[in-house]
């Protein structure tokens, strides 16, 4: 018989504690280890109570003028951040009334802030005044989890050129997801060369670490600094715009709807860009940016809308020099080559008027007095030329001549949303009339600049500048360096060659310097200075016609070339070839001297 041993019992029971003991323990143990090591949450909510990582925005790139004028720079403000998981008991009240908004608003954002992250900082407030920002300075004890960092915001020298600096504004989702420098609250070029030139403008962003005591104040550097990293100030960028003609080109604008874009032909450099009705462009910088592109946004003027770039607009009769080009080059026509003009042009139930004009007409003069007869019976003789097996083939030639000069398609400038215009493909037509349902006389409204063809204002200035080089053009462009070494983007430097022998141009250019001696715009003759131009009068359906001119100065030795629209305000040789006369004189001679025609452009309205 076995018996009961009572040590055996005792021995037993401590075992099974000592196990529950170790398991406990062992429990805990890895527990500790989960926050400690495994789960970041334990270590960054200690660390946020003494660590505080401050970005360091970089200071945004300068831009300056063809002269080294400052035109954009940058002006200190400041954001104030929050660590929600740092907040404890403040006086919200106080907090709100110092900022100016309600507890309610700091309700949201501070439930927003959390929801992003409880032990990284967020923006609370963006951009606040110096007086808030000094208030906060000696306060800041009094609210643990905020602090205050400093930013920069553009500055103008001068509000002009607001389409071509383009605007910065907040980073949206869709660029933060797609774009790992980018985190909210953080600023990006939106439009213009801040857009196209983001990259070189923003710099590199830097971090610094510092340590706070238990009051929220800054007590040093974390490691005397050895994890902080410099922040890369942006590059600066000096532009081909010249200061004192684009001011005055907006003061002629003033009042009108429509586009001035010079061009240097021999660099395609952008001298100006106008683009009417304008704005300020502070208008969008700081806390009212959001409410003023609002009320921008629903002007019926649409003073956002870059028209330089973006309105598509029939050439009208300045298209005249380019047919006549390709019907010279095609050996349709000879510089001597006549037609007679009965004041209108009829053909198979074509008919298209023109206006009163000598006779009978050749190249020279009928760009001169630009005859819609002559140009209406050399296109229909390029899109007849014999040797071609379709009207596509033939038409296809004659459009493929056409964007040579850039028209059509975008031209690869440098500027941000620049729109290629339209000029219709034979497929565009087959699918309107059918392959064999449309001729020559079917398109004829092609050759006077009319019909199913739309080109921006800088294409139609670019045009200018390839017949005042004679055949060739550089790609328009508004940044002629960057930063300090001058770096430059070589695809600038590349010439496009026209398809087009030189002495065509000679002989076009020629009857441009025709049209404003004894032409069309010889109400537009400039003392001292020889201009060779082409008016036009584009066709309106919506209303009055727009008026266009382009032009180029000296006209033997082309130091400027420009094109000029002016919405609904009829003739060409009325408002548009004025406008552009003044603006050659005031780059080439620095002065104007028809003070009387200045008054009269700069007080008119449309």
């Amino acid at each position: 018989m076995q018996r009961y041993n009572k040590t055996d019992q005792y021995a037993s029971r401590k075992n099974v504690i000592a196990a529950l003991v170790a398991g406990v323990g062992i429990v805990l143990l890895i527990r500790l280890f989960m926050l400690q090591v495994i789960d970041p949450s334990y270590k960054a909510f200690a660390r946020s109570n003494y660590l505080r990582h401050i970005t360091d925005y970089p200071s945004r790139g300068l831009i300056y003028d063809r002269h080294g004028e400052l035109l954009v720079y940058n002006e200190a403000h400041y954001d104030l951040m929050v660590i929600p998981g740092q907040v404890g008991d403040i006086d919200t009240v106080a907090f709100c009334n110092m900022l100016g908004i309600d507890v309610s608003t700091f309700e949201s954002r501070m439930l927003q802030a959390a929801r992003h992250s409880r032990f990284r900082a967020s923006l609370f407030e963006k951009q606040i005044s110096k007086n808030t920002f000094a208030a906060f300075q000696e306060k800041m004890f009094r609210f643990p989890g905020f602090f205050v960092q400093p930013r920069t915001m553009r500055k103008y020298n001068y509000p002009v050129a607001t389409h071509t600096f383009g605007y910065v504004g907040e980073a949206g989702p869709s660029v933060i997801n797609n774009d790992p420098y980018y985190r909210p609250g953080d600023f990006i070029g939106i439009s213009g060369i801040e857009r196209s030139y983001e990259e070189v403008l923003r710099g590199k962003k830097g971090l610094r670490i510092r340590t706070v005591d238990v009051f929220n104040r800054d007590v040093g550097p974390f490691y005397e600094g050895r994890y902080d990293t410099l922040a890369v100030p942006g590059q600066d960028l000096y532009t081909t715009l010249d200061l004192q003609l684009q001011l005055y080109g907006e003061h002629l604008m003033k009042n009108k709807r429509g586009s001035i874009v010079a061009i240097e032909p021999a660099t395609g450099e952008i001298l100006t860009l106008i683009s009417s009705p304008s704005f300020d462009p502070g208008l969008l910088v700081g806390r009212q940016r959001t409410q003023n592109y609002r009320m921008l946004q629903n002007d019926t003027l649409k003073p956002l809308f870059n028209r330089a770039l973006m309105a598509q607009y029939p050439p009208g009769s300045v298209f005249k020099p380019i047919s006549f080009l390709i019907a010279l080059q095609e050996g349709i026509i000879q510089p001597h080559t006549i037609y007679q003009c009965p004041g209108v042009y009829q053909s198979r139930g074509v008919s298209i008027r023109c206006r009163s004009h000598p006779n009978p007409v050749n190249v020279s003069s009928a760009i001169q007095h630009s005859c819609n007869t002559f140009s209406s019976i050399i296109f229909q003789q390029t899109i007849n030329k014999p040797g071609f097996s379709s009207i596509q083939e033939s038409f296809s030639r004659w459009r493929a001549y056409v964007q040579s000069f850039g028209l059509g398609q975008q031209l690869g400038s440098d500027l941000s949303y620049e729109l290629p215009g339209m000029i219709a493909t034979p497929d565009y037509y087959d699918r309107i009339y059918g392959p064999r349902g449309w001729r020559s006389q079917t398109i004829i409204s092609l050759g006077i600049g009319q019909g199913e063809m739309g080109v921006t204002p800088l294409q139609l200035a670019n045009m200018t500048a390839a017949i005042a080089n004679r055949g060739y053009y550089y790609t328009p462009h508004v940044v002629r360096a960057i930063g300090e070494t001058g770096e430059l983007n070589n695809q600038f430097a590349l010439v496009n060659d026209v398809p087009i022998h030189s002495m065509h141009f000679e002989t076009i250019a020629n009857a441009m310097h025709a049209v404003v001696n004894n032409g069309t715009a010889r109400g537009s003759r400039i003392p001292g200075i020889s201009m060779a131009g082409k008016t036009g009068t584009v066709q309106n359906p919506q209303g009055e016609n727009h008026s266009v001119f382009i032009a180029f100065a000296p006209a033997d030795d082309p130091r400027i070339a420009i094109s000029v629209v002016v919405e609904n305000a009829g003739y060409g040789s009325e408002w548009a070839a004025p406008i552009a006369s003044l603006m050659i004189e005031k780059y080439l001679a620095s002065e104007v001297t028809r003070r009387w025609l200045e008054n009269r452009v700069a007080n008119a309205s449309f």
